[in-house]
């Protein structure tokens, strides 16, 4: 399995990279429509709506809101977007201190994981986006957030498997330690110090992007978190099988939707 997710990981970082520095950002924008379009149909299935017709129709409905926020210039719905994924996040730790909410199939928890899943993936890939945007050097700052991501989680995953004693929320995703998540929070730290530094070099901005990221990447943990609990509801192991060692699209995600709209928020709340 560590095998499989290492050569999986080799093949697809350096097409990211290469794809967020080097492309236009409305083909940016749209591969990622299509990764989030394809996280979507994967909540579904946890959701879960069995028939096929609604799980396409569910994924047509983000996709079109997802069109709907391009067409829109990001200063006037940015501030309203993230205000909502703050309020959702919030929200979402208060799900995950108490995991027994919702765990049946009846319609309220029906709706309210539908619009969950609204509320976990747009305000992500808007986020994304208009980093991507955001002057001339917005790839690279994107990047920075996305690698700071793969660092949270490759660091929780070795630290955990290494140094693992206690449990982080057992109710939740058996498997996660606290370790792992100082492991995680660590290495990710690390690396914004020196990321800010050589994107800056400023101190001030430095200690301010430290801020910023660990902040983001605390969240991340709440992201990672929701799946596991929605895939524990639904029991199902991973939220797909697309991509070889390491599950579904949203396996991968799960931690990128809390930590770009806070990350963003963050950023743009201290005028970096």
């Amino acid at each position: 399995m560590l095998r499989t997710r290492l050569i999986s990981a080799a093949i697809l970082v350096p097409l990211v990279v290469v794809g967020v520095l080097r492309l236009d950002t409305r083909i940016v924008a749209g591969i990622l429509a299509l990764i989030f379009c394809a996280a979507v149909w994967e909540w579904s299935r946890l959701v879960p709506l069995y028939r096929g017709w609604s799980r396409a129709a569910y994924t047509g409905a983000a996709a079109l809101l997802m069109w709907l926020l391009w067409q829109v210039p990001p200063e006037r719905m940015l501030p309203a977007l993230l205000g909502v994924a703050g309020g959702w996040w919030l929200f979402a730790l208060f799900w995950l201190a108490r995991p027994a909410f919702c765990a049946g199939h009846g319609r309220g928890c029906t709706l309210l994981k539908l619009v969950a899943g609204l509320l976990v993936t747009l305000p992500a890939w808007t986020g994304l986006v208009v980093l991507h945007r955001h002057g001339a050097r917005g790839p690279e700052l994107m990047l920075l957030l996305l690698v700071m991501i793969w660092l949270a989680d490759s660091g929780a995953f070795f630290a955990g498997r290494f140094f693992g004693r206690h449990k982080l929320a057992p109710a939740v995703s058996p498997g996660k330690t606290r370790e792992g998540v100082y492991g995680g929070l660590l290495a990710s730290l690390l690396f914004a110090a020196a990321a800010g530094w050589w994107f800056s070099h400023s101190l001030a901005w430095t200690v301010s992007f430290c801020m910023v990221s660990l902040l983001a990447m605390l969240f991340s943990v709440a992201g990672d978190l929701l799946e596991s609990l929605m895939k524990r509801q639904s029991n199902s192991k991973d939220s797909g099988s697309i991509i070889p060692g390491h599950g579904g699209i949203f396996d991968r995600i799960d931690s990128m939707t809390a930590a770009v709209p806070v990350f963003l928020g963050g950023f743009l709340w201290m005028g970096l």
